[in-house]
C-alpha cells in the first residue's frame, strides 16, 4: 500500500524533523510512505474573514493538486470522526482489502482546509476536538499509522 502524507508548511523544528524521519523508517516495512508538502501562506494577525478564506483557499487549491484521481482521501479535520487506535487500523486494513492502494492523509495549514479539500475528501478523521500545531499533527497521525500497522500485523506496540 501506498501512503501519501500531504501537508501544509514545511517542518521547521529539529525534534519534529527528526521524530517524522523514525516513523517514516519504522513504517518502510509496512508500506511506500511519501510526504508531500506545499506552501503555506503568510496569515497576518489580524486577519479578516475574507483573508482567511482567500488564504485557505489558495493552500487548498496547492493541496487539491498533489491528489492523484486514485487515492482515497482522508482530510484530518476537527469535525470528523473520533476514531480509536484500533478503529483505525481495522479501517486501513478495510481499505487495503477492498482494493484502495493509495490513501492520501491531508492536513491543512494553521487555519485549517478549504471546502473544496473537504468536498474531495472520502472521509474527515479528528484525532480530538483539541487543537493541535499542524507541524505536530503530522507527528500524531505519522504515530498513529505506524501504529495501525503493528496492530494490524498482531505486533506488540499497541498498549
Amino acid at each position: 500500500m501506498k501512503i501519501t502524507i500531504l501537508c501544509v508548511g514545511k517542518i521547521k523544528e529539529k525534534f519534529y524533523r527528526d521524530a517524522a524521519a523514525e516513523f517514516q523508517k519504522r513504517l518502510s516495512r509496512y508500506c511506500r510512505l511519501e510526504i508531500v508538502e506545499v506552501a503555506d501562506e503568510k496569515t497576518q494577525e489580524q486577519a479578516s474573514e475574507a483573508e482567511i478564506l482567500l488564504i485557505k483557499e489558495k493552500e487548498g487549491d496547492r493541496l487539491l493538486k498533489q491528489i492523484k484521481d486514485d487515492c482515497y482521501v482522508i482530510a484530518l479535520a476537527i469535525e470528523g470522526k473520533q476514531p480509536d487506535s484500533v478503529e483505525f487500523s481495522q479501517k486501513l486494513e478495510r481499505l487495503a482489502v477492498y482494493g484502495k492502494s493509495h490513501i492520501c492523509f491531508v492536513i491543512g495549514g494553521s487555519l485549517g482546509l478549504s471546502d473544496a479539500v473537504c468536498q474531495r475528501a472520502d472521509e474527515q478523521v479528528s484525532f480530538s476536538r483539541m487543537t493541535y500545531p499542524h507541524q505536530l499533527m503530522r507527528i500524531i497521525l505519522l504515530e498513529q499509522i505506524y501504529r495501525a500497522y503493528r496492530i494490524i500485523s498482531h505486533e506488540p506496540y499497541h498498549k
